[in-house]
């Protein structure tokens, strides 16, 4: 068994022993990444919950659950055996007791909605945001895989193409990195006033575009917007896009350990204010914690969770016409940016006397 498996494998059971437990079963595919380390348990890459599910017991013994049409993939390619699961296989047609059969008579937690167990779904979540120190190397490069493939994206994008033809650049500068732009959306010209989740369409664009990413890898989640611009920039966009990296930083440099989310996201608030925009906050959540998820724990004024070292937070403030995301790894003084995009222009943005250099707007000719 590897440390990274034994370390989750203990924190499992000090849950249990904590919720008088016999047994967690696990669905959602993102919690079977999180417990094997960046195993694939799913089919559709858009799915919650997977094929296989993982039964983890008290005693130390854990399992994977799957049909005859998975487990050769997830022993062959995922090492599933290797790593120390013991395999219960059924078959396609059988109804799926497999787990059921394997948890007969005992107190079951689930990180969901499972027959007979109890909905443990925050404190699992919970536990996969706490990372443990490969997650953080995996998550390190990831920032880096996605930051290179929305650049290389972006320096492709030309007026005359369409929002599909700029996901399509963005998909592929993601799949040939080994990543899943799971999220996707592009905007260009008044779209990007228009719309917080612009899904794209057949529009055409003219001078301005906006790339959102979200890419997964080993389960993991990572989030990154960039701005580009064909021509001159119109004072009215210049100055959207400023006052969102102001609000940016104000939210990146609050992500410390020891404040709470809700802190964070009410310094956020108050440099919309600041910036002369106190209202745009309201139109479209802030971000929060990822990990295994897009957001495991979205950022609101009722969060009282405090943050700690190896979370990691993507926010994503933005005002009509304009937005800023990275995503950041969290620790005990200054957050270190994982998506920055190198050979990108930069604003200077000021919080609590530190300067954050955020994403500007790309210009081209």
């Amino acid at each position: 068994m590897s440390s990274e498996l034994n370390l989750k494998i203990t924190r499992l059971n000090t849950l249990m022993d904590s919720k008088s437990l016999d047994a967690v079963v696990l669905q959602r595919i993102s919690s079977f990444a999180w417990a094997t380390g960046g195993a694939h348990g799913y089919v559709g890459i858009a799915t919650t919950n997977g094929p296989v599910q993982l039964v983890i017991k008290r005693n130390g013994e854990h399992y994977f659950v799957t049909n005859n049409i998975e487990a050769p993939r997830l022993i062959d390619e995922d090492k599933m055996l290797e790593h120390g699961w013991q395999l219960i296989q059924t078959h396609w047609h059988d109804g799926g007791q497999g787990t059921a059969d394997l948890v007969h008579g005992l107190r079951v937690g689930s990180d969901g909605t499972w027959a007979g167990a109890i909905d443990i779904s925050a404190d699992i979540g919970l536990l996969r945001m706490s990372l443990t120190a490969p997650e953080v190397a995996r998550f390190r490069e990831l920032g880096q895989l996605c930051a290179s493939a929305i650049r290389d994206a972006a320096f492709g994008v030309r007026p005359g193409q369409s929002e599909m033809h700029i996901a399509g650049l963005l998909a592929y500068e993601c799949q040939r990195r080994g990543v899943q732009a799971f999220v996707n959306l592009i905007a260009t010209d008044e779209r990007i006033f228009k719309y917080r989740h612009p899904l794209p369409t057949d529009k055409s664009l003219e001078r301005y575009a906006m790339l959102v990413l979200t890419g997964r890898k080993w389960g993991l989640c990572c989030s990154v917007s960039r701005l580009i611009h064909f021509g001159p920039v119109p004072t009215d966009i210049q100055r959207r896009i400023e006052a969102v990296a102001h609000v940016d930083a104000a939210l990146i440099g609050s992500s410390v350990a020891g404040n709470t989310l809700a802190q964070a996201l009410q310094n956020g608030i108050n440099a919309y204010a600041k910036c002369s925009f106190a209202d745009e906050w309201r139109y479209h959540h802030q971000g929060g914690l990822t990990g295994y998820e897009a957001r495991e724990m979205q950022a609101k004024l009722t969060s009282t969770l405090p943050l700690a070292a190896n979370y990691v937070a993507a926010w994503n403030p933005s005002i009509s016409g304009a937005k800023a995301e990275d995503t950041v790894l969290l620790n005990d003084t200054t957050p270190q940016i994982l998506t920055l995009t190198p050979e990108w222009p930069v604003i200077q943005a000021e919080f609590n006397g530190q300067i954050w250099e955020r994403p500007g707007i790309l210009v081209q000719n």
